[in-house]
């Protein structure tokens, strides 16, 4: 029950806080992510990703590594399954 008097107050904060527009700064345009990019000043550089990874290996080998890693989790969980 305080569960859902917490998620009910909170969503009644979001609703009133999105509606009256509080913590937006007018000056910065950025949509949907106003609220998150308030603090970020105009003039500042955008950050460069692009170099953020570089992979060591072939890229199959990250994929490979990804369906193996899921293969194994699926069966894990075929395994749980089937001692209930």
């Amino acid at each position: 029950m305080a569960l859902i008097i917490i998620m009910a107050a909170t969503l009644c904060a979001v609703i009133y806080i999105m509606s009256r527009g509080l913590g937006l700064n007018p000056d910065y345009d950025f949509g949907a992510g106003a609220y998150y990019y308030a603090d970020i000043p105009a003039d500042a550089p955008l950050p460069d990703y692009t170099r953020a990874f570089e992979a060591r290996l072939p890229h199959w080998v990250y994929y490979l590594l990804f369906f193996v890693w899921g293969a194994l989790m699926f069966a894990l969980w075929k395994w749980i399954d089937k001692k209930k």
